[in-house]
């Protein structure tokens, strides 16, 4: 049965039968004033719910993650993951790994039928591209989406509705989805990023890159590495900025804070402010920060290399088709 207000419960009072339309309860009339009986007490509704319970019987029960009974924005983080939940990606909500301006990160328990343990939730909040820096910038520098997913270029009528609360809401939606889009693209291609599996609204699932007892991997920056992993682990972050560069990506804010580091292997996250050199040509210092930041964090274990040439031959070969 369906109530008005497509909540699934009827609209008030008795359900005689599942195809009815309920009625309304009658009245008891106490001296002068009159009260409507209880609706969640009378008879009739308690045996809608009744069966009600019976018809979801074989369905999955409702996603009540302990772990967020207390938290403030639970419900936020229900609506944010319940589908992942009822898609049979994941089965419970067990941590927060990390928590930011954007969004927060959630170490899931995989359901069975995926075939892994643990699963990371990237969980963003409603206006996250506020606190991006340079918003223009990136906005320049990939290709705009409408709610649709698909690709707009100078449409008046579609950067009009940018400037309303629901252009807005879509413009949060079409970070997260390039973002996704971005992650799966180097995945492909064989980057050092994790797997990512699902994107519904503001929710990204994701491998999650760490032990067998669910711990994270730590990042780069809360790593002291042994002298002998160091040049090693450095030459494959360049490489990883040079297949992104391959793949029309540059990470935008690469830096040992997005850098997870574990036993030897590292992975690369955080891809929201990810720029296409096609869309803007002018983003080669973006690039160049990228690469001098990694080399100013692996220059504390000796390993001397030059940001400026490394960027400088990097970029060019990209421009001449090379990568």
């Amino acid at each position: 049965m369906k109530s008005d207000n497509g909540s699934g419960m009827p609209a008030l009072g008795a359900v005689p039968a599942p195809n009815e339309q309920p009625e309304r309860t009658g009245t008891v009339v106490r001296g002068e004033k009159i009260e409507k009986t209880s609706y969640e007490a009378s008879e009739e509704v308690q045996r809608w719910l009744r069966e009600r319970d019976a018809e979801r019987v074989g369905e999955k029960p409702p996603f009540t993650p302990t772990f967020l009974a207390h938290q403030r924005d639970r419900l936020w983080v229900l609506s944010s993951l319940e589908r992942f939940y009822e898609e049979d990606l994941i089965a419970d909500v067990l941590h927060v790994v990390q928590s930011g301006k954007e969004a927060t990160v959630y170490c899931c328990a995989a359901d069975p039928a995926t075939g892994l343990e643990y699963l990371a939730a990237k969980v963003y909040r409603p206006r996250m591209f506020r606190g991006l820096k340079n918003d223009a910038v990136y906005r320049q520098s990939r290709a705009q989406l409408d709610a649709d997913g698909h690709e707009v270029r100078n449409d008046r009528r579609w950067k009009a509705h940018q400037r309303s609360g629901r252009g807005q809401s879509e413009r949060v939606v079409s970070w997260i989805t390039y973002e996704f889009l971005t992650q799966q693209r180097l995945y492909e291609a064989g980057a050092d990023v994790p797997r990512p599996l699902s994107h519904i609204g503001n929710g990204v699932l994701m491998e999650y890159v760490g032990d067998a007892d669910g711990e994270a991997a730590p990042l780069l920056r809360e790593v002291e590495l042994p002298a002998e992993e160091a040049e090693p682990i450095f030459e494959r972050i360049v490489r990883n900025v040079e297949l992104f560069l391959a793949c029309d990506r540059i990470h935008g804010d690469l830096s040992a804070y997005n850098i997870l580091y574990q036993e030897g292997a590292i992975a690369v996250i955080d891809f929201a402010q990810a720029l296409d050199p096609r869309y803007n040509p002018e983003v080669y210092p973006l690039l160049l920060r990228d690469v001098e930041r990694i080399c100013q964090h692996f220059a504390r274990y000796g390993v001397d290399a030059d940001a400026g040439a490394i960027a400088g031959e990097m970029w060019a070969r990209y421009l001449a088709g090379e990568l």
